[in-house]
């Protein structure tokens, strides 16, 4: 059985941008997750709307959608593609807060890496929002849990 063939990197193991323009245009799409661990003083203000900065959890949504449309212009191989849509789902937890992007496109290629984009910037933006009253929170377990469409197929973690 031979080794997997990585599709970005070339035969003299130089990195290059895959060629998806002979691949069919299918509808995809591809949820990540994280979580953002924060202190009982930073879940309490959010529970209780008394954050310094104001409105945490809406921020960080609207940050998890505009990091999806600008995933190429961060991920130096990603293609610019359609980003045909963006739900984002935060969910204070007792150890923090649980962030779920799903992402959408009808194109050539999937949206792994936007939808993993949405869910690091919405925690990062998270962050910025609640420093004042936690300076240890930690963004933890970012990971792709489903996608489909395309060539590969539907996928959800086991």
């Amino acid at each position: 059985m031979s080794e997997p063939r990585l599709t970005h990197v070339r035969a003299d193991g130089s990195a290059h941008m895959v060629d998806v323009s002979t691949k069919d245009v299918t509808v995809r799409s591809a949820t990540a997750v994280g979580r953002v661990l924060l202190s009982a003083a930073a879940v309490a203000a959010l529970r209780g709307g008394t954050v310094p900065k104001g409105d945490a959890l809406s921020v960080a949504r609207i940050a998890a959608i505009q990091a999806a449309k600008r995933t190429p212009d961060l991920i130096p191989l990603a293609h610019p593609i359609g980003v045909h849509g963006v739900e984002v789902d935060l969910v204070v937890i007792d150890e923090g807060v649980d962030l779920t992007a799903t992402v959408r496109t009808a194109d050539r290629t999937g949206v792994e890496m936007e939808a993993l984009t949405a869910v690091s910037v919405g925690a990062l933006a998270l962050i910025d929002m609640v420093k004042a009253v936690d300076r240890h929170a930690r963004i933890t377990d970012v990971r792709v849990t489903a996608k489909s469409g395309g060539r590969s197929g539907d996928w959800v973690e086991p």
